[in-house]
């Protein structure tokens, strides 16, 4: 991986591709081609809402929630941090509260999901999920959004309707159906927008991110809560020696010139 490069955390849509049971099945098919003599080449598409990776509206579990259409741009543009969850049964706030989530992240998780390439399988319904008590958690610390490696955020019991519930209730908006395969726990900045269907319970999204190289201390010193950031002493001059050590190297000796006179 580049430096500056973009990693594509999407799921590709294609026809019979895994989705939730019960729902149906997406269908993509071409009803003008070009090589079939045709002027241009055209496809329809036959999809449910909730199909790889995409984002979940309030709608979804709130009655008189919001539809996707309404969902701030800022809720999936931004930073945003990669969690590698350990536990291979369940995401639990045990284990959250060693990550210090703070108000206003938007967090990845990365499971065993990943590694089982859980969208080019049969739908397994063990797959790592979110727990009652994560999801409590992670309302109580009042994140901006939550994404996860499987089709759903919840398992497929009446524990996955309540972790919904418990999240969306508390404004988190909910990511899901990523491919984090190329994602390892860390900072990024992420840039993810849903389809802006009037009304719709969800839809599905393109989702990218990007390693954030920030130099440690100063990564160490802009840390946000809320909407305040907090700075600690000598942040910008390690920033500054971050992005470019010769310049300002340069930049101290000169400085030190200017003193000694």
């Amino acid at each position: 991986m580049t430096r500056h490069a973009w990693i594509d955390i999407s799921v590709p849509l294609r026809s019979g591709m895994l989705h939730w049971p019960g729902d149906p099945p997406v269908e993509i098919r071409r009803i003008a081609d070009l090589a079939r003599g045709d002027a241009c080449t055209v496809s329809a598409l036959s999809l449910p809402a909730h199909i790889g990776t995409h984002l979940d509206a309030p709608l979804h579990y709130l009655a008189g929630g919001c539809g996707i259409d309404e969902m701030p741009p800022e809720t999936t543009l931004g930073a945003a941090r990669v969690l590698e969850i350990k536990d291979r049964a369940g995401i639990r706030a045990d284990e959250l509260r060693k990550h210090a989530i703070r108000r206003g992240e938007r967090i990845l998780f990365r499971t065993r999901n990943t590694a089982g390439s859980w969208w080019r399988k049969p739908f397994d319904p063990g797959f790592v999920a979110l727990t009652r008590d994560a999801a409590a958690h992670l309302a109580e610390r009042q994140v901006r959004c939550v994404g996860i490696d499987a089709l759903s955020i919840g398992s497929p019991t009446d524990e996955g309707a309540e972790v919904h519930r418990l999240l969306l209730e508390a404004g988190v908006w909910i990511l899901e159906g990523l491919d984090l395969s190329k994602a390892p726990a860390g900072r990024y900045e992420l840039i993810c927008l849903p389809l802006r269907i009037v009304d719709a319970d969800g839809a599905p999204a393109r989702a990218l991110l990007r390693r954030r190289w920030l130099h440690q201390g100063a990564e160490n010193c802009h840390r946000s809560s809320g909407s305040r950031t907090e700075r600690g002493p000598g942040s910008f001059s390690q920033a500054r020696a971050a992005e470019s050590p010769r310049r300002y190297a340069s930049q101290k000796a000169v400085d030190r010139a200017r003193i000694a006179r």
